[in-house]
């Protein structure tokens, strides 16, 4: 039994400690699920403003821009989850235009909340603002063209070179992101005309045309020094954006361009590289990389360089690192809400009470980012936003005040009443509560300044036996404002009336210091500056000006209105010391005089000497004051140097400060607080001392250190964060040093960077020195604190820490892709980001292709950094429908593609048609394309065509085949016969090494050099290219075709003898159109003879899918010569296709070391078949086996 009551007790307590905290740090009554965000869009292009609020029902939903409420129509007005639409966006002048920055406005019983702010831009291009100008260069220096204009989004910037595009990157040429292009090695070939294009999605606009004009280099070329001439320019970019830091130097030799940072660290390689020929150029840009960045061009292999700086300034967004928290208070109670920020230019903190600025009064203050309400009042019991905003974006976080009232409460004190006593006092009477006044135990009267803003409210405590108060420490002359609260045991009653009371005045505390110089050896000007309002206790009547010389008592007085500053004494004693005093006076009386202040009348003399300094004296805290001078406008004299004295009042002078003639500022440091100084500053020359310069100053009080209380425990320290994944971070932290003999236990908080709700914020209690935190969002950065616990004593958070969670990969493809036709072959493709806020994207893969191509498996890759939106398709080509898509990636994966855009390119845009193509939505399932009925029908019949066409064609070669083998015959015997005389005399001479040889001439359509001078035969159709492709049966009907085809081709050379002692070759030409072109099947079944053994090249780019590639099989390379078709083969294999038998290959580097000189040619008929053998050897010269094979069937 008792284990089960002391469950219960346990779960109890848990339910009446936690349940109320959590009631705290868990506000969520309203807060934004979505919120409006930057956007630009086209004109008349439809938006839609996201902003979706959850809490508790009714939640009313208003918009505001630029401040004011948005006015529905016809045109814009609120959908259902109240988000805002705009059907057509105009970009009228004024108030008209729908530009501007959008709020939403959610409001529910609890209060009033106001979203981020988000602008809306309607997307335009300017004209240029930097055109391109013409310019002379010498051959081999360097040209530089550059342009600049607005645009929003920001263009794409390319050039022209005689009206064609230049790459944006070469070994010469560089093209930078912001509008510079560079060439390098200038040569004669780069004179002419250059213009750049910039497009964006409005339109594409072309700049004046620029002339390079290249002159001639001297001869010779003279060595000079590194000159760099263009240098990188300081830069402020915003976070995540990539910075372009340009530097372009000449010189002979041609210097070498390195980089560094002046802070000696390193420079980040992973998101920095070198562009073109020494620009350097920073992706995805971090706090990090702001800094000086040094360009240096250097002479190799010399000591002669050149350097050129500039500062990159790292812009970033609002993010808090310190938030509100909802608190519940009592009636009459204090909230305090803090809120900082960081960013890059500093963000302003501005509060806002139910989506409404608040201003400070005297209860309610704001201060060091901090917003304290003091007395609340059941008014008070609202939703708190602090917005911290700068140029680049707004951060809003929000709390709740719940105001805790009492029922039985007493009503306000009644008949509040004020009465001045004195120049410092005022007495304050009231009547007690109407009702509940028996249960008050105290009351608190307050008061404060009635003029100005930000005064502070003083707060008196008095028990409930009276209810009359003298507030005795007020300032004279001063309106002041008072009210009294009731208290009892349960709470605070409501304020009472207000009621206003001023202070009479009173002398002057004290006089006003002096500053004393001369003019002339007779005069001393005397000025002064009126005293501040604590000091004069009412307004300046009138001065009294006292002054006598230093070694008599008679004292000259002037009195002078209390509206003057200054007065000069005329009619004085050279060289004297006289001594001045000065005293105010109010309506009430005169106050305090002054010490005597001394100064001395210059000497005189006709010598120059300078005039008395300009002197400023200002107090920098309650130790140390700041001297600053400057000569006075009409000193003539030179200056050699500075004498600068200063002593306590009633203290002798110590021995002045010696100071250079260029210092103009000292600082006196180590003086006592509310003392009085005197400062005396002179110039001097080689003449002598000049004129002085006196003045009286005053250090202030030292703010006094208040009691503290006993100390909190300290925070836990070594704070260790490591990410284990995209959803998970590890943290590890040390337990501070002190002894307890109580339990510790530990609370960490954790959430995103730039929260905006703090209701979102994870509070994990643990009573480990480690934690996991799971369950979190991919790519974002977190804040982690810890604080520690014990007996009921709780330590400040640590000093907090960052992590950030690794990127998971887009999920999600790109959305909204177009794509638009600009140009006859170029087409803009534009898109936005994956909807995805927590997935970074590092760069976006444009896929394009015709529609042959993509059957073909075959598609164009694009890649473009994750910040660009757009790109440009070049080189379309007319009549082709392309096939359009993107996805996003990262470097954790790839995303999925859009949506297949297509895209048609008109054949003829001449005739006035829109240049803008035609684009659709295709659908894709599984990488295959859907066809339609027609597409299908339209396929089926082209492909009967061309089946019945290959049918047709190799029918009637053929045929034609078979008629030219008859007609053949008689010739294949006149041939036989010529062969066979041929061969028996080459057999009668024997095989001596320098045998006369007489073989049949070449027809006269054939040509060869014999001399050795090349191996390229020509006949009547021109070159002739020898057969590398060894021919296979295809059909069944092949071999005989060819052994016809041959048999003809043998026998219609005529033969003559040729002299002995030279040497002739012989060629057959065969049946086909020309010698290097396919016969017969072949030609519908191979490709030409270009290919290369065993593989065929087939054209494109980044293949996606399957590229339709093939490679000839069974092909052999017979190739006899040195080089590439330099000579005729020998008898290849289709050549011996007639004989059921053939001759072995011969090696082709044995042939080569032969003599042509030794040709010997055997022939042989063995059964209606010829064979022939011809072997030469020959152990210096090159030997040329030449075979002709004539087989002549006896019977047909």
């Amino acid at each position: 039994m008792a284990p089960i009551k002391r469950k219960l007790y346990q779960r109890w307590l848990f339910l009446v400690v936690f349940l109320p905290i959590s009631g705290i740090l868990c506000f969520s009554e309203l807060f934004f699920i979505k919120e409006p965000h930057d956007v630009t869009v086209m004109r008349r292009e439809a938006v839609i403003l996201d902003c979706q609020a959850h809490g508790e029902s009714p939640i009313n939903v208003r918009w505001l821009k630029n401040g004011v409420k948005v006015v529905e129509n016809e045109r814009v007005y609120h959908l259902s989850n109240g988000s805002l639409y705009i059907s057509e966006v105009e970009s009228r002048r004024g108030d008209k235009s729908d530009e501007g920055l959008y709020q939403c406005l959610a409001q529910n019983k609890y209060g009033a909340i106001l979203s981020q702010k988000a602008r809306l831009t309607i997307a335009s291009i300017n004209a240029f603002t930097i055109q391109p100008m013409s310019i002379v260069v010498t051959e081999g220096s360097v040209a530089r063209f550059s342009c600049r204009i607005s645009a929003h989004p920001p263009s794409i910037i390319t050039w022209e070179f005689n009206r064609v595009t230049l790459p944006l990157a070469t070994e010469r040429i560089t093209v930078l992101p912001s509008g510079v292009l560079q060439i390098h090695g200038v040569q004669r070939a780069d004179a002419g005309n250059y213009r750049c294009i910039s497009t964006n999605i409005v339109s594409r606009r072309r700049s004046t045309e620029a002339t390079l004009t290249v002159a001639p280099a001297p001869r010779p070329q003279l060595l000079q020094r590194p000159c760099i001439i263009a240098g990188p320019k300081n830069i402020s970019v915003s976070l995540h954006q990539s910075a372009v830091l340009e530097c372009m130097a000449t010189g002979n030799p041609r210097p070498i361009i390195s980089w560094s940072r002046a802070d000696r660290k390193s420079i980040d390689v992973y998101n920095t590289k070198v562009l073109g020929n020494g620009n350097l150029i920073i992706t995805d840009i971090k706090p990090q990389h702001g800094g000086v960045y040094m360009c240096r061009a250097t002479t190799l292999g010399t000591r002669n360089y050149t350097v050129a700086s500039a500062n990159i300034t790292v812009l970033a967004p609002p993010s808090l690192v310190e938030w509100p928290e909802s608190l519940t208070r009592p009636r009459a109670g204090t909230a305090r809400f803090v809120c900082q920020a960081v960013g890059v230019p500093t963000p302003k903190i501005t509060w806002l009470k139910n989506g409404q600025k608040v201003h400070s009064n005297g209860r309610i203050k704001m201060y060091n980012s901090k917003l304290v309400i003091n007395q609340i009042i059941p008014e008070d019991d609202a939703i708190y936003q602090c917005q911290a905003e700068n140029k680049q974006g707004s951060v809003l976080s929000m709390a709740r005040l719940i105001v805790v009232m009492s029922e039985d409460r007493p009503s306000a004190p009644r008949n509040i009443a004020a009465d001045t006593v004195s120049s410092s006092a005022i007495l304050l009477a009231w009547e007690r509560p109407q009702y509940n006044s028996d249960k008050v135990i105290a009351y608190s009267v307050h008061y404060m300044r009635a003029e100005g803003l930000n005064n502070e409210e003083y707060q008196v405590v008095i028990g409930n036996d009276t209810t009359r108060y003298i507030i005795d420490d007020l300032e004279p002359a001063r309106n002041y404002t008072f009210y009294v609260v009731a208290y009892m045991p349960m709470g605070a009653s409501r304020m009472s009336d207000n009621v206003f009371q001023h202070t009479l005045e009173d002398v002057p505390l004290r006089a006003p210091e002096l500053s004393l110089t001369s003019r002339s050896p007779m005069d001393i000007q005397v000025s002064w500056q009126p005293l501040p309002d604590k000091l004069s206790r009412g307004r300046v009547t009138a001065y009294r000006l006292s002054y006598r010389i230093s070694t008599e008592n008679t004292v000259s007085q002037i009195e002078l209105s209390g509206d003057k500053t200054q007065h000069l004494l005329e009619n004085l004693q050279p060289d004297t010391i006289y001594l001045l005093r000065i005293v105010a006076a109010t309506s009430v009386g005169w106050g305090e005089q002054s010490v005597w202040t001394s100064h001395r009348t210059p000497k005189t003399s006709s010598a120059r000497v300078p005039m008395a300094p300009e002197l400023h004296l200002a107090p920098l805290n309650c130790t140390t004051i700041l001297a600053r001078w400057q000569l006075a406008p009409r000193n003539s004299a030179s200056v050699q140097g500075y004498r600068l004295f200063y002593h306590e009042e009633s203290q002798s002078e110590r021995a002045p400060v010696q100071l250079r003639a260029m210092e103009n500022t000292y600082t006196f440091g180590g003086l006592d607080p509310r003392k009085k100084y005197h400062i005396k500053l002179l110039a001097y020359n080689f003449v002598g001392d000049g004129y002085q310069a006196d003045q009286t100053i005053s250090t202030p009080g030292c703010v006094s250190i208040r009691d503290r209380l006993v100390p909190p425990p300290p925070p836990p320290h070594n704070v260790y964060t490591k990410t284990n994944s995209s959803t998970a971070v590890f943290l590890r932290w040390g337990r501070p040093a002190f002894t307890s003999s109580h339990a510790v236990n530990y609370t960490v908080r954790c959430n995103p960077v730039g929260l905006q709700n703090a209701s979102l914020v994870l509070y994990l209690l643990t009573s480990e020195q480690n934690l996991l935190v799971r369950d979190l969002q991919p790519n974002t950065k977190y804040e982690f604190a810890i604080r520690l616990h014990i007996d009921q004593l709780s330590s400040p958070w640590s000093p907090v820490v960052y992590q950030s969670t690794f990127p998971a990969a887009p999920s999600l493809a790109p959305t909204n892709v177009k794509v638009t036709l600009i140009e006859e072959d170029t087409a803009l493709v534009s898109w936005k980001p994956p909807d995805e806020p927590n997935v970074a994207v590092t760069y976006y893969t444009i896929l394009y292709a015709s529609r042959n191509a993509w059957i073909a498996g075959e598609w164009q890759a694009l890649l473009k950094e994750g910040t660009i939106t757009m790109s440009l398709l070049e080189n379309l080509k007319p009549g082709q429908i392309y096939f359009v898509k993107v996805s996003a990636s990262n470097k954790m994966g790839d995303g999925p593609f859009s949506q297949t855009i297509e895209l048609m390119v008109q054949a003829d845009l001449s005739s006035g048609h829109d240049l803008r193509g035609s684009t659709h939505s295709t659908g894709f399932s599984g990488g295959f394309y859907h066809l339609d009925q027609k597409s299908m029908t339209g396929i089926t019949v082209g492909v009967c065509i061309a089946l019945i066409c290959i049918i047709i064609c190799a029918f009637i070669i053929v045929c034609r085949g078979k008629n030219r083998k008859f007609s053949a015959v008689k010739t294949c015997r006149e041939g036989v016969n010529t062969s066979a005389s041929a061969a028996g005399h080459l057999a009668s001479e024997g095989q001596a090494e320098h045998a006369d040889v007489s073989v049949p001439m070449m027809s006269q359509n054939h040509f060869i050099d014999a001399k050795g001078g090349t191996n390229l035969i020509i006949n009547y159709l021109g070159p002739v290219q020898p057969s590398t492709e060894k021919k296979e049966k295809w059909f069944s009907f092949s071999s005989n075709v060819e052994k016809d085809s041959q048999a003809v081709q043998n026998m219609r050379h005529s033969s003559a003898a040729h002299q002995p002692g030279t040497t002739v070759l012989t060629y057959e030409e065969e049946l086909s159109m020309c010698p290097d072109q396919p016969t017969t099947l072949q030609a519908l079944l191979w490709r030409p003879n270009g290919d290369s053994e065993g593989s065929s090249s087939s054209e494109g780019s980044h293949a996606t899918g399957d590229s339709g590639r093939y490679s000839h099989d069974e092909t052999e390379m017979t190739n006899l010569s040195s080089g590439t078709s330099s000579r005729p083969p020998s008898l290849t294999a289709e050549e011996r296709g007639g004989s059921d038998c053939s001759t072995p290959p011969e090696d082709p580097d044995e042939l080569m070391e032969e003599s042509p000189a030794d040709l010997k040619l055997m022939e042989s008929v063995e059964n209606g078949c010829c064979h022939q053998e011809t072997q030469s050897r020959s152990e210096s010269a090159l030997s040329l086996q030449v075979c002709e094979t004539v087989c002549v069937c006896e019977r047909l």
